[in-house]
């Protein structure tokens, strides 16, 4: 089985970022590839690099480039940030991953410490049984010995009757060989339990070091769990020191805001220092014509007076000083207008730039705010369309998946008598099998071959699963013969992730879509139930009471079947139990994955004596609208049928048979009646039936799959299952209702 169905390339985990390498945290869940930044990956350099960068500037005063860079520099910072929080869900997952290994070595060691209490019980009974076996030796030992005694007795007295006493005598030692005879059995049977305990010692030490190396395990999987807390701490610590990088940029952003207001008041005071600039300026001028005026005066006393042509020429140097200083104030004037225009200018580019910044902000915060709108509106069509799409597919979907060729199959098999078509209409849907030489062909939904993974097949399935959480019941049924791989596609193998099931990948799917369904203001509540149906007994697997078998199923209760007038199905006394993860449904499928009944036959080593029943009721209500969703998924596992000859089953496996295929054959007569239109369908002839009867007769969203087997030994079988496959694929039932605006789940769990 896979993993998630995101796609996307592996980036490294914790201990790359830390600087350290564990085998055990190589690898973190795959990115998005379809998210708004696409694939990236960082290592610690990368980081401590984002976090020491400064920006440089060709020009201190182009605002627009350094607004740009500061945008850049928030953009990768933002990326960064995700990847944290994508290691931080890696170490989650690693952390679920490692609790789930120390329940099962804590489970192992109880079992363990049980077997080991069994044998020491068994080992003392033994030992005394045979010292009891002893002490009865021996007292019959000395009890031959003392009539010994009497014999040599009466021998000495009686030696007139000699050969009377030799015949005694030859009797007594013919008998005290054979009791010489006993004795040494009885010291060599009490050798052998001697060499017995030894052996059995032994074992116990063997079982004490075992229990020693679980428990140096169970030590080491606690310090795993340490060290994930310890990164998860620097993980946290490196996301404050991100956080008050950002504050930073948002103090240099102030700062960019203070430097324009500067910049203004520079301005403000160039204009005050050209006002008094042109004052002095203007005084200057009026000292010009007063000195002109003097002058004036001088040249008409010069004529008269020759004594003040000094003066007069001290008054003229005077006069060109003040001309030179005139000049000079001139070009300081025209400097300060050119930089006051230069400042103007800078001031206004400064603020346009500005300006064009903060409406682009607003149009970008607009724009996320509209793409927000669409997303939830697309979500919403999506449904829509998807739940349309569904409804012209047809209610009843029927997929066909083909397991490959076993070592165990019979010799010869090579997998040619099943074939599948490649024309344009058949591609992917179409399945031909020949038997004696005639070929049948049909035609399903989805044919799976025998090289498609368990991740394919839910593919074809995850939207279907996703109806459940929209508000519809949905039902998904694996139906064939024994050993055909129903139970793989439903379960897959325990312990290999990429070979999980249709099970596990559901309700990781409704729990990670919950998740995300959270930001819309969906909050979902769910709960699971499991039973069996087995020889027409309902059982519940989640019960925590005695599990012992009685004749109504466990701890004797009698469960009945109830249909409500909206079409749920209720199982009386049957266990539910509230639900938040998919670890904690995990666990609850192990449970009953344990107690469920399995048998050895001719044609599967493990079994499926019983129809497994899985449903997880979902209800949804979402803050902001107001709406109420309710939806129901039902995930069964039907037993396989087979056929006496093949599966040589007798006593208890030939009464099991017995019922699996009576249940079987109602629901061909079901699906027989439902294909025909008739008035009556018999639902009731059978429990399977009886609890399905809203699945296949109702307002739900029905799909089966049907897997055969290969083997040219099985295709008498296969032949029969893709017949039956074709009439269910041929039923038409009713609209599917989505369940919504109504109030609130009671507490019991129904099938729908």
């Amino acid at each position: 089985m896979v993993g998630t169905a995101n796609n996307g390339r592996m980036r490294h985990a914790f201990s790359v970022v830390n600087g350290e390498q564990e085998g055990g945290l190589n690898s973190a869940p795959p990115s998005n590839a379809g998210s708004e930044y696409g694939g990236f990956e960082f290592t610690r350099e990368d980081v401590y690099a984002l976090l020491c960068e400064r920006m440089k500037y060709k020009n201190k005063f182009n605002y627009k480039e350094r607004c740009e860079n500061m945008m850049d520099y928030i953009k990768r910072l933002r990326l960064c940030i995700k990847w944290f929080q994508e290691l931080e869900g890696s170490y989650l997952f690693e952390q679920e991953k490692l609790q789930n290994a120390l329940d099962f070595a804590e489970s192992r060691c109880a079992e363990m410490d049980l077997i080991v209490k069994n044998k020491e019980e068994e080992l003392n009974l033994i030992i005394v049984e045979l010292r009891k076996s002893l002490a009865s030796l021996q007292e019959k030992l000395s009890k031959e010995e003392s009539e010994k005694l009497a014999a040599m007795d009466s021998l000495a007295r009686e030696k007139e009757a000699r050969l009377t006493v030799e015949k005694s005598q030859a009797s007594l030692s013919e008998e005290l060989g054979k009791i010489q005879g006993e004795l040494q059995n009885a010291n060599q049977r009490i050798t052998s339990v001697s060499d017995m305990y030894k052996l059995l010692q032994e074992y116990n030490s063997s079982l004490q070091l075992y229990n020693s190396k679980l428990q140096t395990d169970l030590d080491t999987a606690h310090e795993n769990v340490k060290r994930g807390e310890k990164e998860k701490a620097a993980i946290v610590e490196n996301l404050s020191t991100l956080g008050g990088q950002y504050m930073s940029l948002q103090d240099q952003f102030n700062s960019c805001k203070a430097s324009v207001n500067d910049a203004a008041k520079q301005k403000d005071a160039l204009v005050k220092e050209v006002a008094s600039v042109r004052a002095e300026l203007q005084q200057v001028r009026e000292d010009r014509d007063q000195l002109q005026l003097q002058v004036q005066t001088l040249t008409a006393e010069v004529v008269n007076c020759e004594e003040l042509v000094i003066k007069s020429n001290e008054l003229k140097e005077r006069c060109v000083s003040q001309s030179n200083q005139l000049k000079t104030l001139q070009d300081q004037l025209d400097a300060a207008q050119n930089k006051l225009r230069v400042s103007d200018l800078s001031a206004f580019e400064a603020k346009t730039e500005f300006e064009e910044q903060k409406k682009l902000i607003c149009e970008l915060q607009n724009r996320l705010e509209d793409a927000e709108l669409k997303i939830v509106e697309g979500e919403t069509l999506r449904k829509k369309l998807h739940n349309t799409i569904l409804e012209l597919k047809g209610n009843i979907r029927v997929f066909c998946r083909v397991r490959p060729l076993l070592p165990e199959d019979s010799p010869g098999a090579d997998g040619k008598d099943v074939s599948y078509p490649t024309t344009t209409e058949a591609l992917g849907r179409g399945i031909d099998l020949t038997q004696n030489g005639q070929k049948y062909s049909f035609t399903f939904d989805k044919v799976f071959m025998p090289d498609s993974t368990q991740e394919d097949v839910f593919v074809e399935i995850s939207q279907l699963v996703q109806s459940a959480l929209d508000g519809y019941k949905v039902c998904i049924f694996a139906y064939g013969q024994t050993g055909s791989g129903k139970t793989y596609t439903m379960m897959g193998k325990p312990g290999n992730l990429e070979q999980k099931g249709l099970i596990p990948r559901s309700l990781e799917q409704i729990f990670q879509t919950r998740q995300s369904l959270q930001s819309q203001g969906w909050k979902y509540e769910m709960q699971v139930s499991m039973l069996e149906i087995y020889n027409e007994t309902i059982r519940d697997l989640l019960s925590t009471k005695d599990s012992s078998r009685t004749e109504y199923g466990s701890n004797g209760k009698q469960y009945t079947i109830k249909h409500d007038a909206n079409g749920n199905t209720h199982v009386s006394d049957l266990t539910v139990v509230d639900v938040c993860s998919s670890r904690e449904v995990s666990f609850l499928l192990d449970q009953a994955s344990h107690s469920r009944s399995v048998g050895k036959t001719q044609m599967n080593e493990q079994s499926s004596r019983s129809h497994f029943v899985f449903t997880l009721r979902i209800s949804g209500v979402n803050e902001n609208t107001e709406q109420q969703v309710q939806g129901v998924l039902n995930l069964i596992d039907l037993a396989g049928s087979e056929r006496l000859s093949k599966s040589g089953s007798t006593g208890d496996r030939l009464r099991e048979t017995q019922a699996i295929n009576k249940s079987l054959s109602s629901l061909s007569d079901v699906i027989f009646s439902l294909a025909k239109k008739e008035d009556h369908v018999p639902f009731r002839n059978s429990k399977l039936t009886y609890l399905l009867q809203p699945c296949l007769g109702g307002d739900s969203k029905t799909l089966m799959f049907v897997n055969i087997s290969p083997d040219h030994s099985s295709l008498g079988e296969s032949l029969c299952s893709l017949r039956f496959a074709s009439r269910v694929n041929a039923c038409e039932i009713g609209i599917p209702r989505r369940q919504a605006n109504m109030r609130s789940f009671d507490s019991r769990l129904s099938l729908g």
